[in-house]
This record gives structure tokens, C-alpha cells and sequence, in this order.
């Protein structure tokens, strides 16, 4: 399995990092910084710790987190602030006690990633950690969270995918691979859940951040969104498809756009596909397999 991280706060290039470095290690959501918002993300997403990614954030932004850490009690999420040390000194002087970890950078993707499993490790409620045993779900080699299986000379990832230890055949076949790029964290999350047990799926809350993922990993399909900021969907598909790396990847538009001329617009671009929001999960399960099998 894989722990679930709820993000907030206006470093961006750190959540980006998470989002494009850290997805075969966390399960990751953002959330603004308004209070019911984050209250709602912590309801509905349960995470397993809580990133505060500090930029110039004010001081009553920072207060409001003593209240944010009273709600993360309650549910035992720890709470992790991230920034620079003057940001984080700053935090701490304002909100007492309120991180239990503190990570100060310039810090790599890699660093990060140790330091909360290390934390985690330390502070995982039991009952927790007998389930996972119970799953017999383990971490990749070099995590602190690594445990042997109780099937005999077998490994396994959250995705259940057998890694050999000896001549051991993997459980269940290679699935394929699905990046999923919207603006709206509750819709990747909605497509998330309808599509986690049949597919890898992999989230990105924008343009940029898809184009980064793709630089070290593959997928074997794009569903993007057609209306984002900054860079729509069709801005996107034009950069993947001048990328002789990216060209071939099929894509399909999610849109919530009706009008019959912007959709004409975007099968210019000859996506593979394209589906009408609200997204009905047997109509997007029909679609995926049309395009890839």
C-alpha cells in the first residue's frame, strides 16, 4: 500500500515534486488553505500525514493550523511542516507544538520521502501496522517500511504485483498504466477510485506537471482535462504530440464543454477520445478499453 499525503500551501515546486517524484510513494491530494476545505479533505481522503508546504504564507494562515492540528489529533495524521528555516523557525515560533516534523530545505525529493516514511515508522498507530501485516503488503528494498510476505519467497508492492526472490512468478498480470491530469483534485480523486482496481493510475493537477511525470515514467494513456488554467488540454496535447518521446501516448479529453465548435476544436488535434463530465464510470471504462485494450 501506499501512505496518502494531504497537501496545502503555496510552495508550489515542492508539490510538485510530490506529485511528479513521490507517486510511487504517496498517494497524493491538495487542498487549499481555507479551513472547511481542508476539515472536508481530511473527512473524505483519511490521510496518513498532513504537508504543510510553507512560501510566504501569513501569519494568519499559520495560526489557522493550530485549529488544522486540533482536527489531525483526532484522527492521529501527523503533521509536517516543509520550508525554508526561516519559514519553518517562523512557523514554530507562531504555531507551538503544532509540527511533529519539521523539514527544512533545500531538501531532495528522495530526503523527503525517507524522513516522513521514517517518521511514520516510528508513530504508526498499531492496529494500523497489524493490518498491513495481515495484507502482507511490503515497501520497495530500500524502504523503512519493508516487510516479507507471508507467502514464501514472494514480495509485494501496494499494486499487489509479485516481485521475485526467487523463481517465484508475479501474482497478478502487468496492468496497464493510466495518467490522469485535471485541475479539480476532487475529480482526480473520483476517477482514481473508479478506475484503482482495474488500472496503475497516476494524478496530475496540471499541464506541467503531467509533462514532468512523463519525462522519467510512462503510461499507457492520458485522460486530460480540456478546460484547465494557465495551459489547457489542448495546449498540452500539442506538447505531447512535438515530443517524439510523448507523440504516440493516446489521449482522451475530459471536458465539460458542450459547445459543439470547441469540441470540433479539439478533434483537430486527433485525441483518441473525449467524454462529457460528470464522468459515468462504465462509459469511461468502455472508452479506455476501446483504446487500449
Amino acid at each position: 500500500m501506499k501512505y496518502k499525503a494531504l497537501l496545502v500551501g503555496k510552495n508550489g515546486s515542492v508539490i510538485s515534486d510530490f506529485f511528479a517524484q513521490m507517486d510511487d510513494d504517496f498517494e497524493v491530494l491538495t487542498t487549499s488553505d481555507r479551513y472547511g476545505d481542508i476539515l472536508g479533505h481530511i473527512k473524505y481522503f483519511l490521510p496518513d500525514v498532513f504537508v504543510y508546504c510553507i512560501a510566504n504564507e501569513t501569519r494568519d494562515t499559520m495560526m489557522r493550523m493550530v485549529n488544522i492540528k486540533i482536527k489531525l489529533s483526532e484522527f492521529r495524521i501527523p503533521f509536517v511542516v516543509f520550508g525554508s528555516e526561516d519559514e519553518c523557525a517562523e512557523f514554530n515560533r507562531i504555531a507551538i507544538n503544532v509540527a511533529d516534523l519539521t523539514l527544512v530545505k533545500p531538501m531532495s525529493a528522495a530526503t523527503i520521502q525517507k524522513k516522513i516514511y521514517k517518521y511514520l515508522d516510528g508513530h504508526q498507530p498499531a492496529s494500523k501496522k497489524a493490518n498491513d501485516a495481515q495484507e502482507g503488503f511490503v515497501f520497495p528494498e530500500d524502504s523503512p517500511f519493508r516487510k516479507k510476505s507471508p507467502v514464501a519467497g514472494a514480495l509485494f508492492e501496494e499494486d499487489g504485483y509479485g516481485q521475485e526472490e526467487s523463481d517465484l512468478k508475479p501474482l497478478k498480470p502487468q496492468r496497464k498504466h493510466i495518467l490522469v491530469v485535471d485541475d479539480a483534485p476532487m475529480m482526480l480523486k473520483t476517477i482514481k477510485e473508479q478506475l484503482r482496481n482495474d488500472f496503475d493510475i497516476a494524478t496530475a493537477v496540471n499541464g506541467g506537471i503531467a509533462l514532468k511525470f512523463l519525462e522519467k515514467k510512462k503510461t499507457d494513456l492520458i485522460l486530460l482535462d480540456f478546460e484547465m488554467p494557465v495551459e489547457n488540454g489542448p495546449a498540452v496535447l500539442e506538447k505531447l504530440r512535438a515530443n517524439p518521446a510523448t507523440r504516440d501516448i493516446p489521449v482522451v479529453f475530459l471536458t465539460g464543454v458542450s459547445d459543439r465548435e470547441k469540441i470540433q476544436e479539439a478533434l483537430v488535434l486527433k485525441p483518441q477520445g473525449y467524454l462529457l463530465k460528470p464522468i459515468d464510470r462504465e462509459k469511461l471504462l468502455e472508452v479506455i478499453h476501446k483504446v487500449i485494450g
